[in-house]
């Protein structure tokens, strides 16, 4: 399994680490960034969701290996992307009451950046329209559509099409193509996968048949998650949007090790009790791991044949085959189950190289606007 054979080595200054606490691994980062590049044959491929880290220092590194597009899912998320001065934005969820109006005033503030929206309901395209009309501010936009994930975008078919030439007659709007995400697809096989994905996108290239006999351009399609995307990378003009690739979880490092991507983010925790035989108490509750999986929902080095057994705001209870080894005191580095909810229960994380704690990157885009 790769993500449990690359555990780095414990450091001396770990001891120093206030627990829980969240460690980023910059040269594992760079890794996973050359091989999302080397996957997709080119950077220029890329629009990678900042979702999973949230962090402007893996968006410098991204640029600096030519990534210059990418997708969020929040305010903040497409500010901080601003900030960066990212070349082009996609706000990845149709946004809805005042977050028109806070989404077209991001882009206001950073004309630097080319600002996109998702959306896919007729009378939203109406609202974004007009607010961006009243603020004299031109938006791009992207008809999401649903392939079965059953989430949000509207089903390629007649109501998709008349949603794309609504698009086109909305006189604010720069229609830029489709998006489509195929998140309800995680089969571990990968021929299996491969089969649904292609499968899924039959339904799109139909659609694309259609508005070219209409005599629209060829749009450019947003496409895939972190399992899907090189399944994508084949195809010819997909932008491909993995996220957690960067960071990596023990969930997907478990279902797709043929990916090769490291685990680059760790937490540490300590035992704080040993309440009775056989059972030890660990101080990563609900508020510092993503807690809406079942267990196992972290993945520790160094414990035997561990049961979860309680968990709850501060506390994680687990029954434990090596309890006479463990100490009152001890520190363990874990892998959460599922990183993306994980980051953003820090506020900052500790950075890690050489097997020394080098400083902390903020979470800049944890709050909401």
């Amino acid at each position: 399994m790769v993500g449990m054979s690359l555990f780095p080595e414990n450091f001396p200054e770990i001891a120093e680490v206030s627990s829980p606490a969240l460690l980023f691994y910059p040269d594992r980062i760079q890794r996973n960034i050359d091989r999302m590049i080397a996957i997709a044959g080119d950077p220029g491929h890329l629009r990678p969701h900042i979702k999973t880290h949230k962090s402007a220092e893996v968006i410098r590194m991204q640029m600096e290996c030519g990534i210059d597009r990418f997708k969020c899912a929040t305010l903040a998320e497409a500010e901080l992307l601003g900030k960066e001065y990212a070349d082009d934005v996609l706000l990845a969820m149709q946004p809805v009451g005042p977050h028109i109006q806070s989404y077209i005033e991001i882009a206001k503030v950073f004309p630097e950046s080319s600002y996109s929206v998702l959306l896919d309901n007729s009378a939203v395209i109406g609202q974004v329209n007009a607010a961006c009309a009243e603020s004299s501010m031109r938006l791009g936009a992207f008809l999401d559509l649903n392939v079965g994930m059953n989430r949000t975008g509207v089903e390629p078919g007649l109501e998709a099409m008349a949603r794309y030439k609504q698009l086109h007659e909305a006189s604010y709007l720069d229609v830029k193509g489709l998006h489509v995400y195929d998140g309800h697809i995680k089969n571990a096989d990968v021929c299996e996968l491969e089969h649904s994905v292609n499968e899924a996108y039959d339904q799109v290239e139909n659609f694309m048949l259609q508005l070219e006999k209409l005599g629209f351009a060829p749009p450019v399609v947003v496409a895939g998650g972190s399992p899907t995307f090189p399944i994508h990378a084949k195809r010819d003009g997909v932008e491909l949007s993995p996220g957690t690739t960067l960071i990596w979880d023990y969930n997907y490092s478990r279902h797709f090790p043929e990916m090769e991507f490291e685990n680059a983010a760790f937490l540490v925790s300590r035992v704080i009790s040993k309440p009775t035989y056989g059972v030890v108490c660990f101080d990563l509750g609900h508020k510092a791991v993503a807690s809406e999986m079942p267990h196992p929902r972290i993945h520790f080095q160094g414990i035997e044949d561990i049961e979860y057994i309680g968990h709850s705001e501060e506390h994680l209870v687990a029954k434990v085959g090596n309890w006479e080894s463990i100490q009152v005191g001890g520190t363990y580095l874990g892998i959460p189950s599922h990183i993306c909810p994980t980051v953003s229960l820090y506020d900052h994380v500790n950075v890690i190289e050489g097997q020394r704690v080098v400083g902390t990157w903020k979470n800049a885009a944890r709050h909401r606007l």
